[in-house]
């Protein structure tokens, strides 16, 4: 049996690629929509993809299933379990608990396991050439190490209520299951640590049955009351795209036929797209953003976090300018494939010709901790203090006298936000209150300022 792990640290997503060595077959789990890495292993390999497969309908990033199978002719195994409202609305074939699929000597067995939604399931694998025994079970978003599913995002973020407790308890009841699986099954899930699929998922990449039975917090609780209320408790806000992506990945997400190639734009154009009102997103680091940007863009930083920001900070109906340095282009496209977002009117790499030109650049204020204590203590009532952070960090520590706005829902909550003052934002380092204060100044709030370093500089001067 061959098997390799993918991982997309953007998404903190994984898929696998798992095949028969004596009939080169293959098998797809969970991939992802830029779909060059699956082609490259068939080709490096010398398999042919014959199967895909998923373990449920995805709400984080945009499933590649259709992609893979058009271009690969590999027939798609998908869920057909949860009731009619759960089921995949395009053409495959339907997979029910205890169903198997062969892949040469590679039998993958079907259990459902409904929690973290109700079409959940995950495929207990066999390598029927070693040994009558499974070895490995891939668990998509139902058990990560460390961690299990969160219940809630159907409610939260796909606006489906009265779910989320209905999951936490279908999610009891799958745990038995998997506590019944043999100590030696290697997991591979779906998720590693940065995933907002759940609330504190370990950074290595696999673990054992056994040792998630020792060390997972969800697996020591016997009681359905106190599991329901712990696993409901302190999960993380789900960004804004997770809706759409539930439905595109429901109906099945256009088939691209390979990555879009967004435009360079001539600064003649550029400058018809500033006047047309589309939306620049620059993804700069922070501190070349604050020295100087297009008024009115959006700090996207290009780093671990792009896909995510850019899925709370955009929206999919409107299209979008880039900017971004030349040799960085194609990879913050699959990025933004990754999640749906495909709306490009282009893209400019350089802001020093249109700077030559005589346009003004803006520029974010910021401020030190040092500073900020002492206009505090000069003129504190004009001041106003946005913690940008998730309601969980807040409540943990905070500075004195701030208000908790979740960057992500900065431009929600405008009403909230004085005119008069002041504004200083902050988050843990600098990231997301650069992203806070260009979204403040792009929805034409004034006197905003950036906290240089965040709440951990803030610490480190008490």
């Amino acid at each position: 049996m061959y098997f390799q792990h993918i991982y997309e640290e953007g998404l903190a997503q994984a898929s696998y690629f798992i095949g028969c060595q004596k009939t080169k077959e293959a098998i797809v789990i969970d991939p992802r929509r830029d779909i060059d890495v699956y082609l490259k292993i068939a080709e490096d390999k010398n398999f042919e993809i014959t199967h895909i497969t998923e373990t449920h309908i995805h709400a984080d990033f945009l499933s590649g299933a259709r992609e893979l199978s058009a271009v690969t002719d590999a027939k798609m195994y998908l869920s057909d379990e949860g009731g009619k409202d759960w089921q995949y609305q395009f053409d495959h074939i339907g997979l029910k608990n205890g169903d198997a699929i062969k892949v040469g000597n590679i039998k993958i067995e079907v259990l459902h396991t409904p929690g973290h939604t109700p079409e959940h399931i995950s495929f207990l694998v066999t390598d029927t050439a070693a040994s009558d025994k499974p070895i490995m079970i891939f668990t998509g978003d139902f058990v990560f190490v460390g961690d299990i599913g969160r219940p809630d995002l159907l409610e939260k973020a796909a606006g489906i209520t009265g779910t989320q407790e209905i999951g936490a308890r279908q999610m009891f009841n799958s745990l038995k299951l998997f506590k019944e699986l043999p100590d030696h099954v290697q997991v591979w899930p779906g998720h590693g640590a940065g995933s907002a699929c759940g609330k504190s998922l370990g950074a290595v990449p696999s673990s054992t049955v056994g040792y998630e039975k020792l060390v997972n917090w969800a697996m020591k609780l016997e009681n359905e009351e106190e599991f329901v209320e712990k696993l409901l408790e302190g999960q993380p806000e789900p960004p804004k795209y997770f809706a759409m992506m539930k439905k595109l990945n429901k109906f099945g997400p256009t088939v691209l036929g390979g990555i879009p190639q967004p435009a360079k734009l001539t600064l003649n154009q550029f400058r018809e797209a500033l006047q047309k009102g589309v939306t620049i997103v620059d993804s700069r680091d922070k501190l070349s953003f604050a020295g100087g940007h297009v008024k009115g863009s959006l700090n996207i930083q290009d780093n671990s976090e792009f896909s995510t920001w850019a899925g709370w900070m955009l929206k999919y109906d409107e299209p979008f300018v880039l900017i971004a340095y030349a040799d960085r282009v194609e990879e913050l496209t699959k990025a933004l494939v990754r999640i749906g977002m495909q709306n490009f009117y282009g893209y400019v790499s350089d802001l020093d010709k249109w700077a030559d030109q005589c346009h003004e650049l803006d520029t974010v204020n910021q401020i030190t901790v040092n500073e900020l204590k002492e206009m505090v203590s000069k003129n504190g009532d004009n001041i106003e203090i946005i913690d940008v952070r998730s309601y969980i960090d807040y409540s943990e520590n905070k500075i004195p006298n701030s208000k908790n706005i979740f960057a992500g829902y900065i431009t929600d909550k405008l009403e909230n936000i004085s005119e008069e003052k002041t504004k200083v934002v902050y988050c843990h380092s600098g990231n997301r209150s650069s992203i806070a204060a260009s979204a403040l100044m792009n929805s034409g709030i004034k006197n905003v300022i950036n906290l240089t370093g965040g709440f951990s500089a803030w610490e480190k001067e008490l």
